[in-house]
């Protein structure tokens, strides 16, 4: 099914718990600016929904979501990449998915499947995250030619230490056991049962007095805002967007072929 036959996000809510679902299982629910505009518009949604106090995020199809749609991001034109100051659309950027709130409700990431490059860091920025046992997350970012400054500095966030810095410069995939031991995420339950044990937690969470859940959550987030904002300078100055080695890594990984020696430039 084509990306216009249905919407690219689902809202639905159960005792007082939305779910936002990534819904574009063909393209492994890569994030394209039009998914974007369409999952900040969800979650500006719930956000003010008198009916949600604590949302859930999970994708739809085998997995959470194999991060930027890198056919439309990270090949646009240079020009492109200059004006916009990076891959994505300035109306578009993924990054403004949970920072931005009026009401600072909690987000749980029920994940499955893969969970890499763009959309670990929104795993991540969540207040919480179950984890499938199958699920695989990745850094893309490195084995790219980007930076992964900002994936480590949510994953230090969450407390992961000298696995940020392993994780983030080798590019390997971890699984959601490994996640669990190192603190990372909060959860992990047999395969399939993601949105289950999330929609349980979310209930329990739902439970409280809404004002100080959302008060933990504010703060948490304005933690986790100063400590973004900080990798996200670093890693606009440093252009790597821009550079010959994220070129090539790009055209290989869609072109599905080795990429070429790189040059450092």
């Amino acid at each position: 099914m084509s990306d216009t036959q249905e919407p690219l996000v689902l809202y639905s809510v159960l005792n007082r718990v939305a779910t936002i679902t990534f819904n574009r299982p063909s393209r492994l629910n890569a994030f394209n600016d039009d998914l974007t505009r369409q999952a900040l518009a969800a979650m500006a949604r719930f956000d003010l929904d008198p009916e949600a106090d604590v949302a859930i995020l999970t994708g739809a199809g085998r997995c959470f979501s194999s991060g930027a749609d890198v056919q439309q991001r990270q090949l646009r034109p240079r020009e492109e990449m200059e004006k916009q100051g990076g891959p994505q659309a300035r109306d578009a950027n993924s990054q403004d998915l949970l920072v931005n709130s009026v009401n600072w409700k909690p987000v749980i990431s029920a994940v499955h499947g893969y969970v890499l490059g763009l959309a670990i860091g929104i795993a991540l920025e969540s207040d919480l995250i179950v984890a499938d046992e199958t699920t695989k997350f990745q850094v893309t970012e490195t084995p790219r030619g980007l930076s992964g400054a900002k994936y480590w500095s949510l994953l230090n966030f969450r407390g992961g230490g000298s696995f940020a810095t392993q994780v983030t410069l080798t590019g390997r995939f971890f699984g959601a056991e490994e996640a669990y031991r190192v603190n990372l995420i909060d959860q992990v339950v047999p395969a399939g049962q993601h949105v289950a044990a999330a929609q349980a937690l979310g209930e329990q969470i739902a439970k409280n007095p809404p004002l100080g859940v959302r008060h933990a959550v504010q703060q948490r987030r304005w933690e986790l805002k100063k400590v973004q904002q900080e990798a996200i300078r670093q890693v606009g100055m440093a252009k790597l967007h821009l550079t010959e080695d994220f070129r090539e890594s790009a055209r290989a990984f869609v072109e599905k072929r080795p990429p070429a020696p790189f040059k450092g430039r």
